[in-house]
C-alpha cells in the first residue's frame, strides 16, 4: 500500500510540476509577441530522477546556431586528451620530420606560451621538415554565408593555422602596422581615400585573393582583424619567417602521403609529440567567446586523432554511429561551429549531449568551461544567477538558442534547452524572454 501511495505521489508531483512549468512557458515564452511570430522548442530534464519536467516541441528540429559547439566540445573532450597535440615528431640522427595537427593555438594571441614555436626555434644542426597531415576539407564550411568572408567570426579552417589565420591592422594613417608581415606586401595592400559621401572605416579583403584595402576616416586606426586566404605553403612560410632562427626549416608541399624514409637505412627514429596548450584552456575560450574558428579546428583535430585525417564530415558520421549512436533524434550536423544554417537539432538532442558531457567528464569541469551569468556570451544576462546557470548561447539572424545547466533555489540540477527560430525581431527580446522563464523556474523550484 505504501509503495502504491509513493508511486501515486511521485506521478502527481511530476504532473503538477509539468503543468506549472507549462503555465510559465505560456506566460513568458509562448505568448511573447516576438516569439509568437516564429517557432520554439523547450525541454527541461532532471538528471537525479531521470525524468523530463517539461517538453514543448522538444522533438522538432531547429537551427541551433552556436549550440552546435556543444557537440564539438564533446568530440574535443573525448579525443584530444588533457593537452593539445601541436606537432607529431619523427626524429632521425640528421633530420627531423614534424607533422601538423590543425592546432589553432599556434602564435594565437590568447596564449602567451607557445611550446611548438619554442621547439622549432630550439637551435639544432638537423634539418627540420614540416609536413601537413592528411586534409580532406575545404577552407570554408558547408552552408556558410559567403558574404561573411571578411569577418573575423568566419576564419578559414586549415591544416596549419598560424596567428589564428587572421591578419591584424593597427596604428595611424601615417604609421600603419600589420602582422603577420609576409601576408601583406606592397603589391596587395592599399589605402583608399575618403569619399565625398559615405565610407567604411575598416579593412576589406578581396573575396578570392589576399588583396587588402584600408578605408580611413582621418582618425587613429583601431586594431582590426581580417581573415586571410590560407594555404599550407603560406602558413608554413609565415611560421618560418616568424621564428627568426638559423635552423634549416623547410616545408613539404602537399600532396604527400607520409614523410620520406630515413637517409640512413639503419637510422632508428625517435617518435614523440609536442603538446601545445591544456585542452580546457582552448575549450573555455571556445565556449565563453563562442569562437567559431576554435570550434571548427577542435572537431578537425578530433578527426585527426580518431581517424588519422582531417574531415569534419567523416568525423561527424563516425560520432553519430558510435559515441552518439543513441541520440534521441538523429541531427543534420554539418560543421563544428554552428555557422551553417544546414544544421538541424532538437531540444532533446541537447539534453542528451549535455547529459553525456556531465556523465563522461564531470559537472565541475563543465562549470569552468561553460559561461555562467555575467560572463562570456552571458555577460549581460543572468547576473543574479551567476554560479547557478552554465550554458551555451547560439545566435544567427532569426534564430536564438540556449542550452545548459540550471541549479534551482532548492539545489536541484536541471538540464535545459530552448531553441527558437523564424522570428523577425532582433535577438535581444528573445534572450530576455528566455531569461525570465529560466529565472522563474530557478526561483520556484
Amino acid at each position: 500500500m505504501r509503495v502504491r501511495l509513493f508511486i501515486f505521489l511521485f506521478l502527481f508531483s511530476s504532473c503538477s510540476v509539468s503543468k506549472q512549468i507549462s503555465k510559465q512557458a505560456n506566460t513568458f515564452l509562448l505568448q511573447d509577441s516576438a516569439i509568437m511570430q516564429g517557432h520554439i522548442g523547450i525541454s527541461i530534464y532532471e538528471p537525479a530522477t531521470g525524468k523530463y519536467w517539461y517538453n514543448y516541441q522538444a522533438e522538432k528540429y531547429f537551427v541551433p546556431a552556436s549550440n552546435t559547439k556543444l557537440f564539438s566540445l564533446y568530440a574535443g573532450m573525448k579525443y584530444l586528451g588533457d593537452s593539445l597535440v601541436g606537432l607529431k615528431v619523427t626524429e632521425y640522427s640528421d633530420h627531423i620530420f614534424v607533422t601538423t595537427t590543425g592546432d589553432p593555438t599556434l602564435l594565437q594571441e590568447d596564449f602567451k606560451n607557445h611550446p611548438v614555436y619554442n621547439f622549432l626555434k630550439l637551435p639544432t644542426k638537423k634539418s627540420i621538415w614540416i609536413f601537413p597531415n592528411k586534409w580532406q576539407e575545404n577552407a570554408l564550411g558547408f552552408g556558410w554565408s559567403w558574404d561573411d568572408y571578411n569577418s573575423s567570426d568566419m576564419v578559414e579552417r586549415s591544416v596549419l593555422p598560424v596567428f589564428g589565420n587572421l591578419i591584424s591592422f593597427s596604428g595611424t594613417i601615417d604609421d600603419i602596422q600589420y602582422y603577420p608581415k609576409n601576408v601583406v606586401t606592397d603589391n596587395n595592400f592599399k589605402a583608399a581615400s575618403k569619399g565625398a559621401i559615405g565610407y567604411i572605416y575598416g579593412v576589406t579583403r578581396n573575396f578570392k585573393e589576399n588583396n587588402f584595402t584600408l578605408n580611413l576616416d582621418g582618425k587613429e586606426l583601431k586594431k582590426i582583424k581580417v581573415p586571410f586566404i590560407t594555404s599550407f605553403e603560406l602558413s608554413a612560410q609565415v611560421l618560418i619567417d616568424s621564428l627568426h632562427t638559423k635552423n634549416n626549416i623547410v616545408f613539404q608541399k602537399p600532396p604527400i602521403p607520409s614523410p620520406p624514409p630515413p637517409i640512413l637505412s639503419n637510422d632508428i627514429p625517435r617518435q614523440y609529440v609536442i603538446h601545445s596548450q591544456p585542452s580546457d584552456s582552448l575549450f573555455t575560450i571556445m565556449m565563453h567567446r563562442s569562437d567559431n574558428f576554435f570550434a571548427e579546428q577542435t572537431l578537425l583535430m578530433a578527426s585527426n586523432e580518431k581517424l588519422g585525417y582531417m574531415s569534419d564530415r567523416k568525423m561527424i558520421d563516425t560520432l553519430l554511429k558510435t559515441d552518439l549512436k543513441d541520440i534521441p533524434q538523429k541531427p543534420k550536423w554539418v560543421d563544428g561551429s554552428g555557422l551553417s544554417r544546414y544544421n538541424l537539432f532538437t531540444p532533446k538532442d541537447f539534453i542528451y549531449i549535455l547529459q553525456k558531457l556531465k556523465n563522461d567528464f564531470g559537472f565541475e569541469r563543465l562549470k569552468v568551461i561553460l559561461p555562467t551569468g555575467g560572463t562570456g556570451t552571458l555577460s549581460s544576462l543572468y547576473k543574479k544567477d551567476s554560479g547557478y546557470i552554465f550554458a551555451k548561447t547560439g545566435t544567427l539572424s532569426n534564430h536564438v538558442a540556449l542550452s545548459g545547466f540550471l541549479i534551482t533555489k532548492q539545489n536541484k540540477l536541471l538540464v535545459f534547452s530552448v531553441l527558437t527560430g523564424n522570428f523577425t525581431t532582433g535577438a535581444t527580446p528573445i534572450r530576455k524572454a528566455i531569461e525570465k522563464f529560466l529565472s522563474n523556474i530557478r526561483q520556484r523550484y
